[in-house]
Formats: structure tokens, C-alpha cells, sequence
């Protein structure tokens, strides 16, 4: 199967990922919440350095996970790609929102 380059930022930083065409969207998805909670992180004043932003994000990201799993008997991997799109479109409209104040 064919592969693409994809560039994502997180965290102010940027990484090009390999990955296949009907993957991108989920990737894109994916960096964005991983990036959203680690800036929630560091707003929160309660960690400094940006390697321990991203242990406290996977923890809290794991949790969120383990937490799924055992709420329903186990979210489908489908359900919870539904949830990270809207949480997604969530962070876009909010983050739409601010744009216009400045």
C-alpha cells in the first residue's frame, strides 16, 4: 500500500509521519488532541518541561482509554475515532471563536 508524508505539529514542534492515504484524517485527529491536551497541561501551570507535559498527556490519554474500555464493555475502535472527530470539531469551533477577538 502506498505511502504519504504527513507533517504534523505538537506542541510547537513539527514531525512528518508516514502513513497511508486512508489514515491521514485519523492522524490529523489524533495529533491535534494529543496536542490540545498537552497545551491544556502546560496552561495549567502544573508541569514545566515539555517531556513531562507529554508523560502527564500519554497518562491522561491512557486513562481516558482504559476509562472507555471498561464504561460500556469496551468502546469499538470506530466509537472512539467518532468521539476524538468530535472532540476535534469541538476544539475548532472554540478555537474559531478566539480568532475573532484578536
Amino acid at each position: 500500500m502506498a505511502q504519504e508524508s504527513l507533517m504534523l505539529t505538537i506542541f510547537g514542534r513539527e514531525y512528518r509521519i508516514a502513513c497511508a492515504p486512508e489514515e491521514r484524517a485519523d492522524l490529523v485527529a489524533c495529533a491535534r488532541y494529543v496536542d490540545a491536551r498537552m497545551n491544556d497541561i502546560r496552561d495549567a501551570g502544573k508541569v514545566m518541561g515539555a517531556d513531562r507535559v507529554a508523560v502527564m498527556a500519554a497518562l491522561q490519554i491512557a486513562q481516558e482509554l482504559f476509562s472507555a474500555k471498561a464504561g460500556g464493555g469496551g468502546a469499538s475502535l470506530g466509537e472512539i475515532k467518532q468521539r476524538l472527530r468530535r472532540l476535534n470539531e469541538m476544539a475548532d469551533e472554540v478555537l474559531a471563536t478566539q480568532e475573532k477577538l484578536f
